[in-house]
């Protein structure tokens, strides 16, 4: 008898650039706000941040400056988590596009549950794997060289995802389609994602040098929503969050780890072609 086909986790030419971007990267911004406490995040902050980090002595001001990044961007990690709130013991969570892993060990540290993050970067999954054995939570936390667009999980078997700013590099109707399979009826996905307002047009100029410094295609606000319905999921709250991350990417911009984006990122949010939503949707 034949053996069955093993799918590729690296599928077209696109998947392999992403792939590629994310296996080479090493940005500061990532790692040393990483460092501040072994928590490595690959996605934004939120809330206000403490003005004294710019007015602290020269010689620290720096180290002061990350080390608020990296508390606001936790504190957005932390929002994300909120949206699920209770959850049975030993659930079951997935969070895809996993990156170094910081919002999945936030995930297991708070629900005691089981996470599988999937992730197209075999760099980032090697590094997230070997968080885990550090932090002793290799028995429930594991990290895949999977593609979430078709991940080979067992139907239903997760109680909820999440996805946290990775969305933009995958097709929504494959996305949802597949995370309504991996998803049990009543369970929940959570979003948060930046989405360019189609209700003032196309990409602005803004928007369209966020995709070209991270090789992504930034999704309309709109086709969220539709390709939710199309795949089984109700909305039950949508939060603009882009007031609150303006100030962190103001602080941003006044930081070593800068990386050039910044400013694309506060005109198309300022001038409200961009909106930074948390979305999250119950499974039916």
């Amino acid at each position: 008898m034949a053996s069955p086909t093993v799918k590729p986790v690296l599928r077209t030419d696109y998947q392999r650039s992403v792939a590629d971007y994310w296996n080479k990267e090493k940005d500061p911004v990532n790692i040393k706000l990483g460092e501040v406490d072994g928590l490595y995040h690959h996605h934004y902050g939120l809330g206000a941040y403490d003005p004294a980090v710019l007015e602290a002595p020269a010689e620290v001001r720096d180290q002061a400056i990350i080390a608020e990044m990296h508390r606001l961007e936790t504190a957005q990690a932390e929002v994300l988590l909120d949206a699920f709130g209770d959850l049975r013991p030993g659930a079951h969570l997935m969070d895809g596009g996993s990156g170094r892993g910081g919002t999945s060990f936030m995930a297991n540290a708070r629900f005691g549950a089981r996470i599988d993050g999937v992730s197209i970067s075999e760099q980032q999954v090697a590094f997230a794997n070997d968080q885990a054995v550090e932090r002793d939570v290799a028995d429930k936390v594991r990290f895949h060289f999977k593609n979430m667009l078709d991940t080979g999980f067992e139907t239903g078997s997760f109680d909820g995802i999440w996805t946290n700013e990775t969305t933009m590099y995958v097709d929504l109707q494959q996305l949802y389609g597949e995370f309504a399979r991996l998803i049990a009826p009543g369970g929940r996905y959570v979003c948060i994602t930046g989405c360019y307002n189609d209700l003032t047009g196309g990409r602005s100029r803004a928007v369209s040098q966020i995709d070209q410094h991270y090789i992504c295609n930034i999704h309309p606000r709109s086709e969220y929503f539709k390709a939710l319905a199309d795949n089984g999921f109700v909305p039950i709250s949508v939060v603009d969050l882009t007031p609150e991350t303006i100030p962190y990417w103001e602080l941003r911009a006044k930081s070593s780890v800068a990386t050039g984006v910044e400013d694309p990122f506060l005109t198309a949010y300022k001038e409200g072609s961009f909106h930074y939503l948390l979305i999250v949707a119950d499974r039916i």
